[in-house]
């Protein structure tokens, strides 16, 4: 079992790997519930990681690439 610290690096991860992904697709990429998905993307904006939301069909979550 990851611990949160773990989660909310496995989600920075990914979202630098990977691009733009929603809650859905990194909970199921880590194997935990959206909920927990939300607490950690929260966690991490709340640290200063500038994480991008973007709603809508084609939305998701992202770091900007002048970040990267």
């Amino acid at each position: 079992m990851m611990g949160k610290a773990d989660r909310m690096f496995s989600i920075l991860l990914l979202l630098l790997a990977r691009g733009k992904m929603t809650a859905k697709q990194l909970a199921e990429e880590l194997e935990i519930h959206i909920r927990t998905v939300y607490r950690c993307i929260d966690a991490l904006c709340a640290s200063g990681v500038p994480i991008v939301s973007e709603t809508g069909r084609d939305g998701g979550y992202s770091i900007p690439d002048n970040v990267r």
